[in-house]
């Protein structure tokens, strides 16, 4: 009987949690905050969840970096008619409100949106 509760709930859906993360980012110095989503414009996560560029990622299986304020997670992604999973490091950044995201052999520096910021 245990063990069949276990498995039950093994099944159930990941409840979506806030990250330390969660924000709207520029994907470039003069991108537009309003355009999530689109080339030149920003990023959003939220509710472990990443939005980008005609992708989305689940941020799942969090796994926090000893003596570093950052989170590796494994995305789960989905867009242009594609699923993958890969690997992705998110740390905040050390002098300003933004955020340092690093894929496989990649790095980003993405600023933080302000509120109401077009």
């Amino acid at each position: 009987m245990r063990n069949t509760i276990a498995f039950a709930l093994a099944l159930l859906p990941t409840i979506a949690a806030a990250t330390p993360y969660d924000g709207v980012f520029k994907q470039t110095a003069n991108a537009e905050c309003a355009n999530v989503g689109a080339e030149g414009g920003a990023l959003r996560i939220e509710d472990g969840i990443f939005y980008g560029v005609e992708v989305e990622c689940r941020m799942t299986r969090p796994v926090n970096v000893v003596d570093m304020d950052a989170t590796l997670y494994t995305m789960q992604c989905s867009g242009e008619d594609q699923i993958w999973t890969e690997r992705a490091l998110l740390m905040n950044a050390a002098e300003d409100d933004g955020i340092i995201m690093m894929w496989d052999g990649y790095v980003f520096a993405y600023d933080r949106c302000e509120e109401g910021e077009n």
